[in-house]
């Protein structure tokens, strides 16, 4: 019975989705007011007024430090963005070249998308990956499917807000929980989202005229690699908040000189509108690398009100950089008075999300600190063993998808996850990566995004038909992260 009342809270939220048809925060908040009594009344610990106050102010931290990224990002991308002046050249011109045509799309599905969603998140990829390819004259069902691939990286999206959320939950560091989300993410890229770009492809007429397939394939591929390999080392080297963007951004510039070959007029418009993007890359890269910097930044202003959460630093903080940086770049291009507009604009987008990850942290507080994540766990491993661990995709992607996000799974299932992984004597860094990738990957496919692909590509009511030609790819995907669950369960024991 006691199993039944602990997963009320997950059940509420699931019918709120599901069936009410409730946004995110409406079911985020339903799911919070029926977790405090089965707190109270069901928690496997003593649980009353004062503990109930602790969680919450313990959630509301949590809140507090992850908020930032997300108002911030916004901020700045909109201020970078707005009145930036076109490249010389025409920026996205159709090529005419059936080659050139192929780059320019995987550069808007593989590069600027997921650089754009880095930035921001909320979508803001797709519409990046659409403005590039609006003038190929794409059928809306394939342009819908490439908007959707540049989702392909969501931990490292908004700044990595998700994963670091994630990673106050699992009780580590943000950039040991990406690090090791760069497996089951790598993984998935080789063998489901190339796979699906490949396909589209060919479906939407981009092959080479010349019969080179094969050979702009492996290119592909080789960007590909070289791509994750960057964001693996700068993940290691700046954490996960700016490290899609540091190395992106060089790849970006890169691919741009070598595939458009612009002369000095259009490369420097590109420079002009690409310099507060490194700038801020370049400064954050400083306070982290230089170990005087980070460490001088880090002790001013420090707050840190809770040993096991993480500590608020004004100065070191990313979203406090991306505030900064957001105002200046205003300034500097004399649109100093569109900045409240601007701040505006930003929380219209982003208070949902700022108001999901505040209220799904109380209710992971809530469950952990009346014991239930912890006795859930402990069920699940005395009915299960080891393939407790196995399982738990299956529901982060359920609600990967119910939701559009990795957070409500996170919230749910994180503490859970690792409890189980220590039970196991398993890897709880390899578990809590896999619970999170497992949630965010499966939101490509949420509703959700889909309605926003098919707004964005004009293809309002192909919306059957591309998740009839993507629920294979779903299925793959799925059994993917059912077999690294698999393996990891079948690991020695640490």
């Amino acid at each position: 019975m006691n199993y039944l009342l602990w997963s009320l809270p997950m059940l509420v939220i699931a019918g709120a989705i599901a069936i009410a048809r409730l946004n995110a925060t409406q079911a985020a908040a339903l799911g919070l007011l029926a977790t405090v009594p089965v707190a109270i009344y069901a928690g496997d610990t003593a649980f009353g007024g004062a503990q109930l106050a602790l969680a919450l102010e313990r959630g509301a931290w949590i809140g507090a430090t992850i908020a930032p990224y997300i108002l911030g990002g916004l901020l700045f991308w909109q201020a970078a963005a707005h009145g930036a002046s076109a490249p010389a050249d025409g920026g996205a011109a159709s090529p005419a070249d059936a080659r050139d045509r192929r780059r320019l799309l995987f550069f808007a599905c593989f590069l600027v998308g997921p650089f754009a969603e880095a930035a921001t998140g909320f979508g803001v990829g797709m519409l990046g990956t659409v403005a590039l390819l609006r003038g190929q004259r794409i059928a809306p069902r394939h342009l819908m499917v490439f908007a959707l691939l540049s989702q392909t990286l969501i931990p490292w999206g908004a700044m990595s807000s998700g994963t670091l959320l994630a990673s106050a939950y699992a009780r580590m560091t943000g950039t040991e929980l990406a690090l090791y989300a760069m497996v089951p993410t790598t993984a998935l890229m080789a063998l489901v989202w190339l796979p699906l770009y490949w396909r589209t492809a060919s479906r939407a007429g981009f092959d080479p005229h010349s019969g080179g397939k094969t050979t702009e394939r492996l290119r592909e591929a080789g960007w590909i690699a070289a791509a994750l390999a960057l964001l693996a080392a700068f993940t290691a080297w700046l954490g996960p908040e700016t490290a899609l963007l540091a190395s992106y951004g060089p790849l970006i510039t890169l691919r741009y000189l070598l595939d458009r070959r612009p002369d000095r007029r259009a490369f420097a418009a590109t420079a002009r509108r690409m310099l507060p993007y490194a700038a801020l890359i370049a400064a954050l890269a400083l306070t982290r690398l230089v170990p005087e910097w980070r460490a001088a930044l880090a002790a001013v202003g420090r707050v840190a009100p809770y040993a096991d959460l993480p500590a608020w630093s004004p100065l070191l903080h990313a979203g406090s950089w991306l505030i900064a940086a957001g105002v200046l770049t205003a300034a500097l291009r004399g649109q100093a008075a569109r900045l409240p507009s601007e701040a505006r604009a930003a929380w219209t987008t982003g208070r949902h999300a700022v108001m999901t990850v505040f209220l799904f942290a109380m209710m992971a507080e809530i469950l952990a600190a009346a014991g239930i994540s912890q006795a859930f766990a402990r069920g699940m491993f005395d009915a299960l063993g080891q393939g407790a661990v196995v399982v738990a995709p299956l529901f982060s992607a359920a609600f990967g998808v119910l939701t559009n996000s990795g957070n409500m799974p996170n919230s749910l299932f994180m503490p859970a996850q690792t409890a189980i992984a220590v039970q196991a004597g398993l890897s709880v860094s390899a578990v809590a990566a896999l619970q999170h990738v497992s949630g965010t990957a499966m939101s490509l496919f949420s509703p959700v995004r889909m309605s926003i692909a098919a707004n964005l590509a004009e293809g309002s009511g192909e919306e059957r038909k591309v998740y009839a030609a993507l629920l294979p790819c779903a299925l793959a995907a799925l059994a993917l992260l059912l077999l690294m669950a698999l393996a990891i369960a079948l690991s020695p024991r640490h």
